[in-house]
């Protein structure tokens, strides 16, 4: 005969179990940016480094080529040159990161969290992203420097790194997610990075139109624009702010495909 006791129990085996509800966006954003920026700190700070005196190569390369003082040329350089440090950051490595996790089946442990896909993908790009600050504040510095250009509204790379790191990392966290083998998110990743390098150093106008045109389709190309404009003595501030929220729009536009593209591969097999 059953006792109390057993039906409790056989009850409670034949119920489904409870799960705990889902946690909200921004605490678990939160959580995510924390957890990738302390793991990013160990492995991340060399490539940081190689990204900086990358870009400080590149300038002082130019600059035997490239004549000091306010110039189209020497503004491009510079802005060019900062900007290719969020790139490498950025876009670059960000592809190889979602990449491998797709490819060594990482995503399985981020899918079985009670968190929701697009704070996976914001948390990581912007632990990615905050790393640049540095290294295009320092390449920003020299370049003035080197290039004899002014100081004064170099505030507006502090506006100039999040919304270009925001673009171009949804832009490499999407090249990651949706390439089919690891490999290629890698090739993805650099040939990404070597267009903002070539496109975004050198002057447009002395580029050919086809070419000119590619410039327009990278998003880092924006942020170049508007950080080159601000080292004019009298700055066209509507023009650099049309560069900035061409930047912010593209951001949105490539996390929200991110994110898509994360529920995909984290759902398809």
């Amino acid at each position: 005969m059953t006792g109390p006791r057993e039906m409790t129990a056989a009850v409670a085996v034949s119920r489904p179990a409870v799960l705990a509800p889902g946690a909200a966006l921004l605490p678990s954003l939160g959580a995510v940016y924390r957890a990738q920026l302390s793991r990013a700190r160990v492995s991340r700070i060399p490539l940081l480094f190689v990204a900086t005196f990358q870009s400080l190569g590149i300038m002082a390369m130019m600059r035997g080529v490239v004549s000091g003082g306010d110039s189209e040329a020497a503004r491009d350089v510079v802005a060019g040159s900062s900007v290719l440090v969020v790139a490498f950051v950025a876009l670059n490595l960000l592809a190889q990161y979602f990449g491998r996790l797709r490819a060594t089946g990482g995503l399985d442990h981020y899918a079985t969290l009670p968190v929701p896909p697009a704070s996976v993908v914001l948390g990581t790009a912007a632990a990615y992203a905050s790393f640049t600050v540095p290294g295009a504040l320092v390449t920003a510095g020299v370049g003035c420097g080197l290039f004899r250009l002014g100081w004064v509204h170099l505030w507006v790379l502090l506006l100039v790194v999040p919304l270009s790191g925001a673009a171009l990392s949804g832009l490499g966290a999407a090249c990651g997610l949706l390439a089919s083998r690891q490999e290629i998110a890698t090739l993805l990743g650099q040939l990404g990075m070597s267009a903002a390098l070539l496109l975004g150093v050198l002057p447009p106008t002395h580029m050919p139109e086809a070419i000119r045109w590619v410039r327009d389709l990278l998003p880092s190309t924006y942020g170049v624009e508007a950080l080159a404009r601000s080292f004019d003595r009298r700055p066209d501030w509507s023009a650099v702010a049309l560069d900035l929220a061409v930047c912010g729009a593209v951001g949105v536009v490539s996390l929200a495909v991110s994110t898509w593209a994360y529920r995909r591969a984290a759902t398809r097999r």
